[in-house]
């Protein structure tokens, strides 16, 4: 349940930021800012419900996932296919969620 509300959260918090672009850096209706905010907010819901005992070990987490994300999204919508360095760094980054998320944690 973990890995797919961060999924979600981080493809709500990339389209919503997206909108903003949108708007300020391709001249769209400021119209978009509409689905922009709402996505945000559904993004700060969605991490909140992250079962994690701190607030900063959840979104130290979801920054591996925001990233990986990102490099999916700027392949996907925007055309621009990642390249081994940015593949390579975002598995770095999963793998720092990973042990972030699922680490042995001490008593």
């Amino acid at each position: 349940m973990t890995l797919a509300l961060y999924s979600l959260a981080a493809a709500a918090e990339i389209a919503g930021c997206f909108a903003f672009w949108a708007w300020a850096r391709e001249g769209k209706s400021p119209l978009w800012l509409v689905p922009g905010v709402l996505s945000l907010c559904l993004f700060a819901f969605l991490l909140t419900r992250i079962d994690s005992a701190f607030a900063g070990r959840a979104f130290a987490a979801y920054g591996g996932v925001y990233i990986a994300a990102s490099l999916a999204w700027m392949w996907m919508v925007e055309s621009a296919r990642p390249d081994r360095w940015d593949v390579l760094g975002g598995a770095v980054c999963l793998l720092g969620a990973a042990l972030i998320v699922w680490g042995p944690r001490g008593s």
